[in-house]
């Protein structure tokens, strides 16, 4: 059974891909229409997307980088104590686990998901270059999940920094997991990274239990 959170999580993949060119859109504009037409593709896809969900998962890895501040997200997990320390290609390849570990952990949850609803808020925003864009989503239980997306505008462009869902800060929570690693591996950068798809594995049963606590 998906758990609370991957029917909450599935809303980090929705809202995303799929609207590159978004220069004169405002927030709101961004994550509603990247809504629309990545379930409007799921929609005419999804039987063949089912029977091989490497392809969705590829699909969905392929038009995540335009939306999202890949870049801000990694040095904000990584933070500066570990981030001023990595070289360029070590961030590459952390951005770059990291967008498939996510795709493979929670592509399956949009993939159940039947047009229960998803309700895009008005953006909030907080100076010029920083917005928030408040999301709710029915669940296939019925309940609905409040989701809110931190904003960044990068060259014009707005785009996706964190996302809470339910009352969970995913980026804080991914931030935490990466110390812990670094920790537990004697500071050795290569194999937090390379061992990052376990780590989001631990993440996500961390945040579980949270969202299930919250519940009962």
């Amino acid at each position: 059974m998906i758990s609370i959170l991957r029917r909450g999580l599935l809303v980090i993949l929705a809202a995303l891909p799929l609207m590159a060119g978004a220069a004169a859109q405002s927030p709101k504009e961004v994550i509603q229409g990247t809504t629309n037409q990545l379930l409007a593709d799921l929609k005419a896809n999804k039987e063949q997307y089912k029977a091989n969900p490497s392809a969705f998962y590829d699909a969905l890895n392929a038009n995540l980088g335009p939306v999202v501040d890949a870049d801000g997200i990694s040095k904000s997990i990584m933070t500066v104590k570990y981030s001023r320390k990595a070289t360029p290609e070590q961030m590459q390849r952390f951005q770059e686990n990291f967008k498939r570990s996510l795709m493979q952990f929670y592509g399956n949850a949009l993939l159940e998901y039947n047009n229960q609803g998803i309700t895009v808020g008005n953006a909030k925003l907080d100076g010029d270059d920083r917005a928030s864009v408040d999301m709710t989503v029915k669940g296939n239980n019925g309940a609905v999940y409040p989701v809110s997306y931190t904003m960044t505008k990068l060259g014009g462009e707005w785009k996706v920094r964190n996302v809470i869902v339910n009352g969970i800060n995913i980026g804080k929570l991914f931030r935490d997991q990466f110390a812990d690693a670094m920790n537990r591996n004697g500071n050795d950068l290569d194999k937090t990274i390379n061992g990052w798809a376990g780590e989001v594995a631990k993440a996500k049963e961390t945040a579980d239990d949270a969202v299930e606590k919250q519940a009962q």
